[in-house]
């Protein structure tokens, strides 16, 4: 067998291009203007869900000494603090990603920086990506309280016929 030593090695075809139009990149800016918009305004609700978090036990405990029939809800304060911090810091990660992807969208689309686009649309990935997790957990918990319910209700009938 023999081998051709002229031939030329074939290149590979070069990969098509994304251009972004003018009206591509308004909606890219409008967008950014959107995102930043709702990023602050996610920053302040998580601020304020964060300023519940430390009160809502204090707010418990002087309940269940206003009404004793609640006593038992006074010592939940510190598992409700608990659950409020967590969604503290879920919507504290729901507003960076938004706040990012509208800084860094706006700043490519006024410099028509690629890389500074291609940092902007990671973080609206991230964003997505983080909403798909919470999307998947909330579905399980459901699902699993769904199927919690049912178990409960079969056992307290067949404790009712028993």
């Amino acid at each position: 067998m023999e081998f051709n030593e002229n031939i030329t090695p074939v290149q590979p075809s070069a990969q098509p291009q994304l251009i972004l139009t003018e009206n591509a990149i308004y909606y890219l800016k409008k967008a950014g203007d959107w995102a930043y918009f709702l990023g602050i305004v996610g920053f302040i609700a998580t601020a304020f869900i964060a300023l519940a978090a430390l009160f809502v036990g204090t707010i418990m405990t002087t309940m269940a000494t206003i009404n004793p029939m609640m006593g038992a809800v006074a010592g939940m304060g510190g598992l409700i603090t608990g659950i409020y911090l967590l969604i503290a810091a879920v919507s504290f990660f729901f507003a960076l990603y938004l706040y990012q992807f509208g800084n860094r969208i706006k700043s490519a689309a006024a410099t028509y920086n690629t890389d500074e686009l291609t940092n902007a649309l990671g973080k609206l990935k991230s964003f997505f990506k983080l909403w798909g997790i919470i999307t998947i957990v909330y579905i399980s918990l459901m699902i699993l309280i769904f199927a919690g319910s049912i178990i409960a209700g079969i056992g307290a009938a067949s404790a009712m016929r028993g």
